[in-house]
């Protein structure tokens, strides 16, 4: 028996070390999807009490598990595998998700912040030391991938067909950093960070158009990409009332958002006609991070009309995550994922 089970084990992990080769930095995205919902439960503490406490609590150490198993893999990957990751660094779509793993950073920091802020000294500066990592981190991404479109498309540059709202992810993280900058005493430089997003975004939105007009509508399989168009103005929304800025500047936020959120809906029978992958995630923190803002503003004044479709908000998006994790853990079992991009 024993000799059997170490004839076997040493196979098993040669083969997931090789299957590590194709553990895209997109992963992230589902710590991402995780952190939103987690934030979004969190949000709606004053309306269903101790229920949503303890289900933002647990989405948010799931969201800790699959991140603290992903940078393992990572570090696995890296040691094993460097050519695959110099190739996502490389690739002209790939490289944006780099981005994805300061924001998850800042997103779980944030999330400390949230639920255990100023109940300990250590704990404070450990949450204050992650967020700090994870804001310069996604600085220097930004600067990262932006500095790549200056170069010619033969060294790195920007094409037009390559580009998708994926590229809207190193915006994202600055964009963010009011939300739990503000509360650990950060606020100048949350405020510097999130004026860093407030430049690029529509430069990224207007960008986007102009690809569609160049080389035609995204491929079919990156359809589910379209929803992390609501990301940006969700994100501003949230830290406009983080900054105290005039209530109408959060609504006008909002008001793009609700277009953006009909603008994905419109894939929707697109996205479901594509075979299940990664690229599904990009559906889960945009509808998050939509559905916080939408929760925020039904506590504001004026807003008590918004807590019906919050609450149905909040629904929808805890089954499609929840949908997305079962979806991807079938994937692994059947192999469709970690495998070769076709």
């Amino acid at each position: 028996m024993n000799t059997t089970n170490m004839t076997h084990s040493p196979s098993l992990i040669t083969r997931a070390i090789a299957l590590l080769e194709h553990l895209a930095p997109a992963w992230f995205a589902m710590v991402m999807g995780w952190c939103g919902l987690a934030q979004a439960w969190l949000r709606a503490t004053d309306a269903l009490g101790d229920t949503a406490l303890g289900l933002g609590l647990v989405a948010s150490i799931f969201a800790l598990l699959v991140f603290g198993l992903l940078c393992i893999s990572c570090i696995v990957r890296l040691s094993v595998h460097p050519e695959a990751v110099a190739a996502d660094m490389r690739h002209p779509v790939r490289h944006a998700f780099m981005a994805t793993l300061p924001l998850s950073i800042m997103l779980l920091a944030g999330l400390g912040v949230s639920l255990f802020w100023n109940t300990s000294r250590t704990l404070d500066t450990v949450l204050t030391f992650a967020w700090v990592l994870g804001s310069v981190l996604e600085i220097a991404s930004t600067v990262w991938v932006v500095a790549r479109w200056l170069n010619t498309a033969d060294k790195g540059g920007l094409q037009w067909a390559a580009f998708t709202p994926v590229f809207f992810i190193p915006v994202l993280g600055n964009l963010l950093a009011p939300l739990a900058g503000v509360t650990i005493g950060l606020e100048a430089w949350a405020t510097a960070q999130f004026a860093v997003g407030l430049l690029l975004w529509p430069v990224l939105q207007t960008m986007l158009i102009v690809r569609m007009v160049q080389a035609g509508p995204l491929p079919a399989r990156m359809s589910p990409t379209v929803f992390i168009t609501m990301v940006a103005p969700s994100l501003i929304g949230l830290s406009f009332l983080q900054l105290d800025a005039p209530l109408s500047l959060v609504w006008g936020s909002w008001g793009i958002g609700v277009f953006f959120l009909a603008l994905s809906l419109t894939q929707v029978q697109t996205i479901f006609e594509q075979p299940f992958g990664l690229s599904h995630w990009a559906m889960s923190f945009p509808m998050a991070a939509f559905t916080t803002l939408t929760l925020r503003l039904s506590q504001e004044p004026g807003g008590a009309w918004l807590q019906l479709p919050a609450t149905l908000l909040l629904a929808i998006t805890s089954l499609l995550i929840l949908g997305l994790t079962l979806g991807t853990w079938r994937a692994l079992r059947h192999g469709q994922l970690l495998v070769a991009e076709k």
